[in-house]
């Protein structure tokens, strides 16, 4: 059997049970993993469902232009169905995105304008209103309008629920989903609600997100909103794709636990999954006293970690933000294991073969050259030995005349993976400003003495 075309390929997605995250949590914890989609995303479900429904209805014709405003999943379903069916695409996003999915959307040949997050729906710099305005311009052209365009939640209430449904033999009782334009938990809720009137729809929200507040008080809090940094889930306006009716409630979940059990997911599950991935299950135990033994929960993953290698699969990202505080893999860290070892340099108006004779007598191999106590440059044994055999005299000059650019500087709460990719062949050493806020060297001999220590 075959496929004739990868849009065929869409949905009967694995569902998976959780074994060591959630231990301690009553109940069977299963996840929908939605990355094994053509486009590695759940998106690509209602993104197939919005051009076909468009088509019946004449609203996209042979040859247009598909315009989106996206964070990028939606894009990438949109740019799959395009390719096969011959459309060209335009898709906005916001600078919070990661580089990997803008980088995806322009693999499949779409065009990919990005747009400041920090502006409201309506300005006129918003992913929204760039993507209207564009439509209203382009001849020819179609907004998918994924947030209120209910072919996006028809397309879980035909799909992804029965799927459910049919997976657990309708045992399921709990859906977790993140909830961004609404459409998987509000599709899948509503079909497995009609299957049984008593399974819990919980929607995982965000902070800075509006959707949490208003479901509890009907208030639309402009005071909510502010900038954050977990993709795909929470809004700073009601999609009508969020049908509140269907979701039980809401549970936020912060930046920071959402990346940690991201991470936490590949390393303890095995499951390559997205940063909405990680703030659902994030949000599951933060409602796990709720759950009783005989409890089967469903979490959606929505999409697959590769989106997120520059961010929260980063450890140096992670640590910019105050997210990951692993010091035994920073420069920190690894002066600290050595202790205190004074920094010996070489001053500019040294000669030659005085800097080669310090350097032999302390037995090293590479020194810093400084002038007034600044380091502006480095020596080697390789330095002196390639000087001297091409002009001898240059024994006496100044080392200045010799000297490299200097070793570059870190900080140190740099990670040794990131030292180590500092230190080669060519460069043997980095600096770093200790807390006394002294000059330090961290050779290759350090980093393998830290690791081993």
């Amino acid at each position: 059997m075959w496929y004739n075309n990868i849009l065929e390929t869409i949905g009967n997605t694995p569902l998976v049970k959780l074994n060591n995250i959630t231990q301690g949590v009553k109940g069977t914890v299963l996840v929908k993993v939605e990355t094994t989609n053509p486009g590695n995303s759940i998106k690509d479900r209602m993104a197939i469902k919005m051009i076909e429904d468009a088509e019946r209805a004449g609203l996209l014709k042979p040859g247009g232009t598909i315009i989106e405003g996206t964070s990028g999943n939606t894009g990438m379903g949109l740019a799959i169905a395009a390719a096969v069916k011959g459309y060209k695409c335009i898709f906005t996003t916001t600078d919070k995105q990661s580089k990997e999915k803008i980088d995806a959307l322009r693999a499949f040949g779409a065009e990919v304008i990005v747009c400041p997050t920090n502006v409201d729906p309506d300005d006129p710099r918003s992913y929204y209103s760039v993507s209207s305005r564009l439509a209203r311009e382009i001849p020819n052209s179609w907004k998918a309008n994924q947030y209120d365009n209910l072919s996006n939640t028809q397309a879980h209430y035909e799909q992804t629920g029965p799927e459910i449904w049919e997976q657990t033999e309708g045992k399921v009782t709990h859906l977790v989903a993140g909830v961004g334009t609404g459409g998987t938990i509000s599709g899948a809720g509503r079909y497995l609600r009609e299957k049984n009137p008593d399974i819990r729809i919980w929607g995982i929200d965000t902070y800075g997100s509006v959707f949490k507040k208003y479901k509890e008080t009907g208030v639309f809090d402009k005071n909510e909103i502010y900038p954050y940094i977990t993709e795909g889930i929470g809004e700073d306006f009601l999609p009508k794709n969020v049908d509140f009716d269907i979701i039980d409630l809401f549970e936020k979940v912060t930046d920071k636990d959402a990346a940690l059990m991201t991470r936490e997911i590949a390393r303890r599950e095995g499951i390559f999954a997205g940063n909405s991935a990680g703030a659902a299950i994030a949000g599951l135990l933060q409602l796990k006293d709720r759950l009783t033994d005989d409890a089967v929960v469903v979490v959606i993953l929505h999409d697959h970690g590769s989106r997120y290698m520059g961010k929260m699969y980063n450890d140096d990202w992670l640590r910019e933000r105050g997210f990951l505080q692993d010091e035994k893999l920073t420069a920190q860290a690894i002066l600290r294991k050595r202790g205190h070892v004074p920094i010996v340099t070489a001053d500019v108006e040294q000669s030659v073969i005085e800097t080669f004779n310090l350097m032999k007598t302390l037995n090293i191999s590479q020194i810093p050259v400084t002038q007034q106590g600044m380091v502006i440059g480095k020596v080697t044994e390789a330095d002196i030995l390639h000087a001297l055999l091409e002009n001898p005299a240059l024994k006496s000059a100044n080392v200045a005349e010799i000297c490299t650019p200097p070793f570059p500087f870190v900080d140190l709460r740099t990670s040794i993976d990131k030292i180590s990719s500092l230190i080669h062949k060519d460069n043997q050493a980095v600096l770093v400003e200790d807390e006394t806020g002294h000059i330090a060297i961290i050779t290759q001999y350090d980093i393998i003495n830290a690791i081993s220590a």
